[in-house]
């Protein structure tokens, strides 16, 4: 729950102990029963088995449970840290936007999985021409972006709010820099300049 290292806190218990139901405990292997609060070290203290985090991931910040050089997204998070929590997904280190970070591995994955076909719908800006029906119609086909990648069926909505050269693209799978790959593989000098995920 971020309240230090194993080693620390079995140093600490039985040493000064915690406050579980009223008793003190000192035994490091004294076994819960259920998710009570404790008292540990002055501070309350609540077991959450599954953590859920929405964030608005700025641009800049990696998506990534820990990098040595750069901020990550879990950086971000300023309260009581946990240290079993991952980004779902990823989002560029440019891309802005809706991010979710868990514990939660197994709804993850049905977020992720291509199988289970999950929409993730994005702002896209792009320099250059501006986007026509063709081009949506060529994302509602599947588009073919690199020699062996062709992305699958999208939906295009040109200029919701009223500037052409925006569109909401959205998505059922996720792979490295795809929607970037997509605009530039319709031409016309077309390439992202901001990326936004909306949902």
């Amino acid at each position: 729950m971020g309240a230090g290292t194993r080693s620390e806190i079995r140093k600490n218990l039985r040493k000064n102990g915690a406050r579980i139901g009223g008793e003190t405990i000192f035994d490091p292997g004294f076994l819960l029963d259920g998710f009570p609060e404790i008292l540990y070290q002055g501070e309350s203290w609540q077991y959450e088995l599954l953590v859920w985090y929405m964030m608005n991931k700025p641009a800049g910040v990696l998506s990534a449970s820990e990098d040595r050089k750069q901020k990550t997204v879990l950086d971000l998070i300023s309260e009581r840290k946990r240290t079993d929590l991952f980004p779902v997904g990823r989002l560029d280190k440019d891309t802005e936007g809706l991010l979710l970070i868990t514990n939660d591995g197994e709804t993850a994955h049905r977020l992720l999985a291509p199988k289970f076909h999950v929409d993730k719908t994005y702002l896209v800006r792009t320099e250059g021409s501006a986007f026509t029906k063709e081009n949506a119609a060529r994302f509602a086909e599947g588009i073919r972006y690199d020699e062996t990648l062709t992305a699958l069926p999208a939906r295009m909505e040109i200029a919701p709010f009223g500037d052409p050269r925006e569109a909401l693209v959205t998505i059922r799978e996720g792979k490295f820099h795809q929607i970037k790959k997509m605009v530039a593989a319709l031409g016309g000098g077309r390439e992202v300049s901001y990326l936004r995920r909306i949902s």
